[in-house]
């Protein structure tokens, strides 16, 4: 019997280079059971250029980050050599970035990886191993994202390593299921 090989995707990333906003954050405590000082969690958060990604960005700053936490921004894109996406998406991620410090004082990370969105998030997921894998919705009906599928399906299914968390968008209301 032969061995199975399998094809193995290459997995193709770029790091951004974001502004050096270092928060100043006191020593973590101790924690009470073990003794030992606490440490920052790491925050997967997907983005993209939609209003629906902005508004899971927003959400993760209000109720998901604490000091000293560290999120880590992922787009995903069909080819990282593109010099007019990479700038785009390097300017988006800055300004995240600055918000970021603003508002929750947390420190960012940013990686535009190549390949199919909701594998790359989990690529990405598999690596980190975070504390949670947060997204937006794409504002697809219920019944277009079972045909189509979506990236935050896929997520849902394929993350193994931490939760995920999606978030609807803003125009959502009362007719999000999730």
């Amino acid at each position: 019997m032969e061995p199975v090989i399998e094809d193995v995707e290459e997995y193709s990333y770029r790091e951004v280079i974001l502004p050096s906003l270092i928060p100043k954050v006191p020593p973590p405590e101790l924690d009470r059971e073990t003794g030992e000082r606490r440490r920052g969690r790491d925050i997967v958060i997907a983005i993209d250029h939609g209003p629906n990604s902005k508004h899971a960005f927003d959400w993760a700053l209000t109720h998901l980050c604490r000091l000293a936490d560290t999120i880590h921004l992922t787009h995903a894109v069909s080819d990282v050599r593109n010099q007019v996406v990479y700038d785009t998406t390097q300017s988006l991620m800055e300004n995240l970035a600055v918000e970021a410090y603003q508002i929750a004082m947390v420190k960012t990370v940013a990686r535009i990886v190549q390949g199919d969105p909701g594998k790359a998030i989990c690529k990405e997921a598999e690596r980190i191993k975070p504390a949670a894998v947060v997204l937006g919705t794409r504002g697809r009906s219920l019944i277009q994202s079972v045909l189509q599928g979506s990236v935050g399906e896929y997520c849902f299914h394929h993350c193994k390593v931490a939760p995920v968390v999606v978030v609807p968008g803003k125009d959502a209301g009362d007719e999000s299921i999730i």
